[in-house]
C-alpha cells in the first residue's frame, strides 16, 4: 500500500504507512523499549483519531500509539528542511519588482474591485544554491499578491505568457529596483510572433470550453468571455505596434457590457471571429521577429544571479 499521505492531521493514516515515533515507548516498569525516532509500520488503523493505532516495529513487537505519538516518515524527512527555510528567510523581502495588474491596470475596474499585485523576486544566492532550493512563485491569496522567481519569470516571458507580459507593460508600478528597471528597459526582447500562437490558441481553446459550458450548464461565464476578447485586442496591438496595451480604456464600455451580460452571446462570438481575422492580418504584416531574444534574456539572468552573490 502506498506511503503517500497528506499532512492533514485529521485524516486516518493508512495501514502499511511507515511512521516515526515522536515519543519514547516504555514498558510497564519504565524501561525504554523504543527511543524517540524509531521507525515502524501501521498494521491497524482506527476509525477516528481519538483511538489508537497499532504500529509494528522491526523486531516484530507491536505497540498502540495515538496519532500525536508519531509522524509519517516521509513528512518527517522533509520537515527539517522546510521548517529551517521558512524560519531563516522572508522571501518577500527579496521582491525587486511589484506592479498592479488586473482590472485596475486594464481600466476596467468598478467600485469594490480588488487590487492584484504581481512581480519578481530575486532570492539570495546562498539559498538558491542550497539544499532547500527556492519556490518558483510566492503567493498570498489574502493580499492578492504573487511574485515569480526571476528565472521562472523570464522563462514565462520568453513563452509569451500574457500575464507575464502584462507585468512588464502595466502603467501601475509600485516597486522597481535598478536591476528591475534594466529588465523593463529591455522588455521588447520578449515580443515576437510567438504571441500569435500563444494568445490566439488560448482564446480558441477557451471559447470552445465556454461553448461546452453553455451547452452543459446553460449559463455563460461573462467575465471570462470579456477577458478573452480583451486578450485578442491586446495581441493584435502587440503585432501591429510592438508593445503590450495593458490599459484598454478605448474598449471599456463594450467590454464591461459583456461582463454585465448585456451583449448577446452570438454578438460576442462574432466579434471574436472578426478579431481572429485581424490577428491573422497582423501576423502577416508584423515586424516582430520569429522568436524572442533568448541570448539577451539569458545574459540578463546571469547578471541578476551574479548581483546577489
Amino acid at each position: 500500500m502506498s506511503n503517500e499521505q497528506t499532512t492533514n492531521p485529521n485524516l486516518i493514516i493508512a495501514v502499511g504507512t511507515q511512521v516515526v515515533t515522536q515519543i519514547e515507548i516504555k514498558s510497564s516498569n519504565g524501561e525504554v523499549k523504543f527511543p524517540r525516532g524509531a521507525v515502524g509500520v501501521v498494521v491497524k488503523a482506527p476509525v477516528d483519531n481519538h483511538h489508537a493505532y497499532r504500529v509494528r516495529f522491526p523486531n516484530g513487537v507491536e505497540e498502540s500509539l495515538k496519532r500525536v505519538d508519531f509522524a509519517v516518515h516521509k513528512h518527517y524527512q522533509r520537515e527539517g528542511m522546510e521548517r529551517d527555510q521558512l524560519a531563516e528567510y522572508n522571501l518577500y523581502e527579496h521582491v525587486i519588482y511589484r506592479c498592479v495588474v488586473g482590472s485596475r491596470a486594464y481600466g476596467l475596474d468598478e467600485a469594490g474591485a480588488d487590487t492584484d499585485r504581481r512581480g519578481i523576486y530575486l532570492p539570495p544566492a546562498e539559498l538558491h544554491w542550497s539544499l532547500y532550493g527556492v519556490p518558483e512563485q510566492l503567493e498570498n491569496h489574502e493580499t492578492q499578491e504573487s511574485y515569480w522567481e526571476m528565472q521562472k519569470f523570464i522563462a514565462l516571458a520568453l513563452q509569451a505568457n500574457p500575464n507575464i507580459l502584462e507585468c512588464l507593460y502595466t502603467p501601475l508600478v509600485e516597486t522597481v529596483t535598478p536591476l528591475a528597471q534594466e529588465l523593463l528597459d529591455m522588455r521588447n526582447i520578449f515580443l515576437s510572433r510567438l504571441i500569435y500562437q500563444t494568445y490566439n490558441g488560448y482564446v480558441m481553446s477557451q471559447f470552445k470550453k465556454l461553448n461546452q459550458h453553455i451547452q452543459n450548464q446553460g449559463t455563460i461565464k461573462w467575465k471570462h468571455a470579456m477577458h478573452l476578447i480583451r486578450l485578442l485586442l491586446s495581441g493584435i496591438t502587440v503585432l501591429n505596434d510592438g508593445f503590450v496595451p495593458v490599459n484598454v480604456d478605448t474598449h471599456r464600455e463594450r467590454l464591461l457590457a459583456i461582463r454585465r451580460g448585456e451583449v448577446a452571446w452570438e454578438e460576442i462570438d462574432a466579434w471574436r471571429v472578426a478579431l481572429h481575422k485581424q490577428f491573422d492580418a497582423a501576423l502577416v504584416a508584423t515586424k516582430l521577429p520569429e522568436r524572442p531574444d533568448y541570448e539577451q534574456a539569458n545574459a540578463f539572468l546571469v547578471k541578476a544571479r551574479r548581483s546577489v552573490v
